[in-house]
């Protein structure tokens, strides 16, 4: 499956951050449908009010990808910090908050259900 960016729904646009998310993207043995998210964030942009209310206020679900452009900064429950920078590779682990710290553009693939339910829940907390 080739998808161009544009063809990716807008799931979540606010200012500093555009989410896309194709569902139904692929199947991760063990985990189910997979997604594939084009993530469009400026700098400063920062998840931990968005995650308020998820368990450990975290994001919970894993996510694989790699950084087009731009570095990005997160910290887990532990409070350790690991940055990724344009044309890496990343895995971050459930249990993560992150931070933009230079205008990015990441691809990340994630398992569809879990991570489905994060976009929705900061969704809401921008709604309220």
């Amino acid at each position: 499956m080739r998808l161009a960016k544009e063809e990716v729904e807008v799931k979540m646009e606010i200012p500093g951050a555009v989410i896309r998310q194709r569902t139904d993207f692929g199947d991760g043995s063990g985990f189910g449908k997979i997604s594939g998210e084009y993530f469009s964030l400026s700098a400063g942009v920062d998840t931990t009010p968005l995650f308020q209310g998820l368990e450990g206020d975290l994001c919970q679900c894993p996510h694989w990808g790699f950084v087009l452009r731009g570095q990005l900064t997160t910290t887990d429950a532990r409070g350790v910090r690991e940055t990724v920078d344009a044309n890496d590779l990343f895995y971050w682990p459930p249990g993560h908050n992150v931070k933009v710290d230079a205008d990015a553009e990441i691809v990340m693939f994630s398992p569809e259900r879990e991570h489905s339910q994060v976009i929705d829940h900061m969704i809401e907390k921008v709604r309220a």
